[in-house]
């Protein structure tokens, strides 16, 4: 059973790492769309903000909602990244096409 689990939550756990590893590069990027850069900010401040879905002060509640809300919202705006025109990172970085989701 936890076998089971954790193969099916590392995949998820690995795709969410590069994820965001994209989504910080974007938010930098002078060619992302105002609105993703206020989506990144407004999903990490969901993380520190005391007002939640579940409060976080109810033991396992609390943090369960984080764990599924923010990666879901990182997802979302990930794959609404601009791919016809692709965005730099830094002048001399790589590219970013926001083609992290899309198969």
């Amino acid at each position: 059973m936890i076998k089971n689990l954790a193969s099916l939550l590392l995949p998820r756990f690995l795709r969410f790492r590069k994820e965001a590893f994209l989504l910080w590069k974007a938010f930098w990027s002078p060619g992302t769309p105002l609105y993703l850069k206020f989506a990144t900010v407004a999903a990490a401040a969901y993380l520190v903000w005391p007002v939640d879905l579940v409060a976080d002060f109810i033991p396992l509640l609390g943090w369960i909602d984080d764990i599924i809300l923010v990666p879901l919202m990182v997802s979302w705006i990930v794959s609404r990244l601009p791919a016809t025109a692709p965005v730099r990172a830094r002048q001399d970085g790589p590219i970013i096409d926001g083609t992290a989701r899309r198969m």
